[in-house]
């Protein structure tokens, strides 16, 4: 009895079936192939994304404990590298963030508090000099075609800015109000420094053995990249609060002073996570406050300031150290923020660009294969 050792043989097809594949051009038939693959990734993605938009209460506050776990991460393993234990290590580290970011929010609501008054009256003075401006000046606009550009501007900008309005919202309503999302942050941000090795691991349990290393390979790829990029992030975002307020304030010297400078220079460094527009939209706030405390010419200085420290963050850091962490290309990065806010507002700028990168490592990871022939060391509860 012969025992076939050797590759199953495939059945013969038909006559038909080799005479319409030799009708249809190589062009086409390569095309076809590569069509219905990209419909099925496109299905794929918008299931996926379905099933975030449901739970998006649940999934907004993971994502933000992940970005969180990424900066910390580091700093919990550098204690437990000088033989804190872990639960202390964890411990310190939070409450250390904790401490922090209550203290920025308290200096800049003080802050803010304290100049309210005064940039509430210089905001109306400046209000009815430009009216008087518009009125007298060249222009010759009288109230009422006034306050009818205004109108039309306020609609403008309300439909314009509905997705972002969207997005604020839904910000505000992720978990049903604040408290909840900030426990639900809290929470998870707890569960992965304490046993985020053990929660990759039962992820990567779910997918089929063969497929284990690509997955734990690709995961520990993108969870690099993550920390760098929220570490260099943290860094350009630095740079940016530092350039403007410097910047605003050494200004102010000529002028009697700035007014607001330390909550300008905050708003900055957290605008800057939403790459692209953040610390633009937050260094017009710094121009404002210039244009109605200290007149024109102090603003167009302002701006001057916040357009040369964007030129710096555009033309240094981001090719210098922001390419090498994210490894996207900058025109990536502008549309990935775009479709990001476009989508999800807010919470889409902010997420855009850590996800696409993310995803580009694993991806490209995956595609290598360098996983087959020297895979990853994976935990024995894992393999088992």
């Amino acid at each position: 009895m012969t025992v076939n050792l050797g590759r199953t043989k495939r059945p013969e097809r038909s006559d038909n079936a080799i005479a319409i594949e030799s009708a249809v051009p190589p062009g086409v038939a390569v095309a076809g192939a590569w069509s219905w693959r990209i419909l099925a990734v496109v299905g794929v993605a918008v299931v996926f994304g379905l099933i975030i938009i449901q739970l998006k209460e649940i999934v907004i506050p993971f994502m933000i404990a992940v970005l969180i776990s990424a900066l910390l991460v580091p700093i919990v393993q550098f204690l437990t590298r000088h033989r804190w234990p872990k639960a202390l290590a964890v411990a310190v580290t939070l409450v250390g963030a904790i401490a922090i970011v209550s203290g920025l929010l308290v200096l800049v609501i003080t802050q803010i508090r304290s100049g309210f008054p005064d940039l509430q009256t210089q905001a109306m003075a400046a209000y009815e000099n430009f009216k008087d401006f518009l009125a007298n000046g060249p222009l010759q606009i009288s109230d009422s075609q006034f306050n009818d550009y205004l109108d039309q501007a306020f609609a403008a900008i309300q439909t314009d800015s509905q997705a972002v309005i969207t997005g604020a919202l839904s910000v505000g309503t992720t978990a049903g109000h604040f408290l909840t999302g900030a426990l639900l942050v809290l929470f998870s941000t707890i569960f992965l420094l304490i046993d985020g090795k053990g929660i990759w691991n039962w992820i990567v349990r779910l997918f089929p053995r063969k497929a284990r290393p690509a997955i734990d390979g690709s995961g520990h790829a993108g969870w690099v990249t993550l920390t760098t990029f929220v570490k260099v992030q943290v860094f350009v975002a630095f740079i940016d609060a530092v350039g403007i307020g410097l910047g605003a304030w050494i200004i102010g010297l000529f002028y009697g002073g700035f007014p607001l400078v330390i909550p300008i220079a905050i708003a900055v460094f957290l605008g800057s996570f939403i790459p692209v527009v953040g610390a633009v939209a937050t260094g017009a706030v710094a121009v404002f406050v210039a244009l109605v405390f200290l007149g024109p010419f102090p603003a167009v200085l302002v701006l001057g300031v916040v357009l040369l420290v964007q030129q710096l963050e555009g033309h240094i850091l981001q090719p210098l150290v922001m390419g090498s962490a994210v490894k996207v290309h900058p025109l990536a990065v502008v549309f990935a923020v775009a479709a990001g806010s476009f989508i999800a507002g807010i919470p889409g700028a902010l997420f855009a660009v850590p996800v696409v990168a993310v995803i580009n490592v694993m991806v490209n990871f995956v595609a290598k294969g360098t996983w087959r022939t020297t895979p990853r060391p994976i935990a024995k509860d894992v393999v088992s």
